[in-house]
């Protein structure tokens, strides 16, 4: 289904619905995209999830949406709505179902040269150690104990258990750790799924990239993120599993009772939804958190395994080669914050699903590390062009409630890709390309193909040109790891 309705030209990097393009609408709808991108993203009708989104009860501000923007569950990817605090309400599509998916990016201080020809061995021994794929288990086995913890913890349980170091905390965005998080609102089911997959890929987009920093935009951001130019570096994508996902599949269903039951009036019931202040909602979302924390340990515990396969192949020790986390972003995500509404500061609770938190310069929520120049923001490509290292600027503070894109995003359906490409293809585009790439389905290979993707060029240069963020430097992969 093409989208059909009004999409208003404001600039070359902004179009906006009307508020008064459907009923029920409580504010406009704002997408960031250049003029080229938007008959993609018209063809899969994705705009009338923008809209429907503005219908959300309590929300504040405009319903808005990236320039990796495609066909979501409820909420588009590169959603993202805020809603009134006390007086809005939350809703699991807004977050998604993976919960804190993210991004996690680990700088070495080696070059391709200090590799030699280990590029394949050390991937291999990558692909050994994270365990990637549908339903893949991951090496620790825990029990109903550790689970709590981590669901209450997040990193700080990986890191006081031996899975890295003190300072992989301080580049965690929320320090790995959603202080709201209350694991007696977590079902068994959720617990049960989540036990065996701790430190594990999983598939989908979930990947592991072995890069090289080819290219640096701002030398003296780059500096401060420890990025320079040669430089090898590990980028994660993944994350809460099965946890998660049952958390809000749980949580769906009860809203849709809670909704119909109630009476409110919403243009889709995947926008089902619950008010903040209610106990469901209160308890969604500190199950959500305990989601949040389930992702951050299992990115945590992969940093480990990556660190170790590194010294396996290399034969130096992890801190020796400098293996550091620059930063963790969460994907998937709903935040209480504070931002300006209608120029005056106000508290809400910002829904980001499939977009990433862009924190200009001097915010108190920043790594103290990192707060004088803003966030870093981690950005994937596909799997052929590699990652972009972004920070987060003024305008995203004064625009999107600091948020900005979160990837490429999709110009192909899963089941158009595996319809219309080869994995033969795909490979042998990835040995041209000089990368070496091991995956365990060919399935997911084409779900994934570069083919699949819109051009990342084009949606950073968007979100840089709107004053969303700034380019600090692009990483151009040697090594991918897929489900």
């Amino acid at each position: 289904m093409t989208w059909k309705g009004k999409l208003e030209k404001i600039d070359d990097n902004r179009w906006e619905i009307p508020k008064d393009e459907f009923p029920g609408m409580r504010t406009n709808a704002i997408i960031y995209a250049s003029e080229s991108m938007i008959d993609n993203i018209r063809s899969d009708n994705a705009p009338q999830q923008v809209a429907n989104v503005a219908c959300l009860p309590g929300i504040v501000g405009s319903s808005m949406a990236m320039p990796d923007i495609h066909w979501g569950y409820g909420f588009p990817i590169g959603g993202v709505a805020a809603v009134d605090a006390d007086s809005g309400s939350i809703s699991p599509g807004g977050i998604g179902f993976d919960i804190n998916c993210g991004v996690r990016l680990i700088k070495t201080d080696l070059t391709v040269d200090d590799l030699g020809g280990n590029i394949g061995a050390l991937v291999d021994e990558l692909y050994k150690n994270v365990p990637s794929g549908l339903g893949s288990k991951g090496l620790t086995r825990i029990g109903n104990k550790e689970m709590h913890d981590i669901l209450l913890n997040g990193s700080k349980w990986a890191v006081e258990n031996g899975y890295g170091w003190e300072r992989d905390i301080d580049a965690t965005e929320e320090q790995g750790r959603m202080i709201d998080a209350d694991p007696s609102k977590v079902g068994e089911k959720a617990i049960k799924r989540g036990l065996p997959q701790l430190g594990s890929l999983g598939s989908g987009n979930h990947f592991l990239e072995l890069d090289v920093v080819d290219d640096v935009f701002d030398e003296s951001v780059a500096k401060k993120f420890g990025l320079k130019e040669g430089a090898v570096t590990v980028t994660v994508h993944c994350g809460s599993r099965g946890c998660g996902h049952q958390i809000a599949t749980e949580y769906l269903q009860e809203m849709e009772r809670y909704i119909k039951n109630n009476r409110i009036d919403l243009p889709d019931r995947q926008l089902a939804c619950a008010p903040l202040d209610s106990k469901l909602g209160d308890d969604y979302y500190k199950a959500m958190c305990c989601g949040a924390n389930y992702a951050w340990a299992n990115r945590q515990m992969i940093t480990h395994w990556i660190r170790e396969s590194f010294e396996n192949i290399l034969g130096d020790s992890a801190e020796n080669m400098g293996i550091d986390v620059v930063y963790d972003v969460a994907h998937n995500i709903a935040k209480k914050e504070r931002h300006d509404v209608d120029r005056h500061s106000e508290n809400v609770l910002v829904h980001r699903k499939g977009s990433t938190r862009a924190f200009a310069a001097g915010r108190r929520e920043i790594t103290p590390m990192y707060r004088d120049v803003g966030q870093p923001v981690i950005i994937p490509g596909d799997m052929k062009v590699g990652t972009y290292v972004l920070v987060g600027k003024k305008g995203a503070m004064e625009e999107t409630f600091g948020s900005t894109c979160n990837g490429a995003g999709r110009k192909m359906s899963r089941k158009s890709a595996i319809g219309n490409l080869k994995a033969s293809d795909v490979m042998d585009e990835m040995r041209k390309s000089n990368i070496y790439l091991r995956n365990g389905s060919d399935e997911g290979l084409l779900e994934e193909a570069p083919a699949a993707y819109k051009d990342v060029d084009e949606v950073i240069k968007v979100v840089c040109d709107a004053g969303l963020t700034g380019k600090v430097a692009k990483l151009t992969p040697i090594g991918v790891v897929k489900g």
